[in-house]
């Protein structure tokens, strides 16, 4: 559920850090879901081995998720205070001039 939460919330905005700051967390839980076959393994689960299947498409959907971040675009952004989730060459302290905020007038 909470992967396509996040997927329709960046969708749903412009900003490069939001959009980074959900991708993150759904890379968070599709990691969780890929381990949580050891947790079955260990467990004793007498199904664990079908959690292979579960991984396969955890794997596919890694791949898709490589080509869907690289659609967001770095230059509509909001300096993130905490550096986080700026863009590549951004640092936490970079002072934006206004002229770089055009984009939040532009519709997608």
């Amino acid at each position: 559920m909470t992967i396509q939460a996040k997927i329709c919330s960046a969708e749903a905005v412009k900003l490069y850090d939001i959009k980074m700051e959900n991708a993150t967390i759904i890379r968070k839980v599709a990691r969780d879901i890929f381990v949580g076959g050891n947790t079955l393994e260990h467990f004793g689960f007498s199904d664990s081995k079908y959690y292979n299947l579960v991984r396969n498409l955890v794997e596919e959907f890694r791949l898709l998720f490589i080509d869907w971040i690289s659609g967001f675009n770095p230059k509509h952004y909001i300096v993130d205070s905490w550096g986080l989730f700026n863009p590549p060459g951004i640092s936490s302290d970079y002072i934006q001039t206004d002229d770089e905020l055009d984009f939040l007038d532009e519709d997608e």
